[in-house]
């Protein structure tokens, strides 16, 4: 079990290099592009969403990061299952999963870079 945790941390720490690997290699045994892109989208936004909530925690010095980032997802789940309902009439949890976990890997990747900025700006001003 602690393999998992120090591959999780690993991959983790810069989710540029798995998002890469898994893209090229779905690309490469299935041959679609839109599909090795969403595959690696998929597969990052766990591995950012768990950084973030990390780099939440050394930055702010809380514990709130993970907690923060679940209410947000469950907050944009609500939005778009609302929209969609409203909209559609019918409500695909399928569809709505999707969409919150896709935009979740655009505002993560922000948070990731935002966050990293604010650490090593924090890192210097110690020095």
């Amino acid at each position: 079990m602690q393999w998992l945790v120090k591959a999780y941390a690993f991959l983790a720490a810069v989710p540029i290099i798995p998002f890469f690997i898994i893209y090229f290699s779905a690309k490469a045994a299935t041959g679609n592009k839109k599909k090795a892109f969403r595959l690696a989208m998929d597969i990052t936004t766990a591995l950012l969403i768990g950084c973030v909530a990390v780099l939440f925690d050394m930055v702010f010095k809380s514990s709130f990061g993970i907690f923060g980032i679940l209410l947000l997802l469950l907050i944009g789940g609500g939005l778009m299952g609302n929209l969609q309902h409203r909209t559609k009439g019918v409500l695909d949890l399928k569809r709505v999963t999707r969409a919150v976990w896709r935009l979740s890997f655009f505002m993560m990747s922000a948070m990731y870079i935002l966050l990293m900025l604010i650490g090593i700006g924090q890192s210097f001003a110690r020095v």
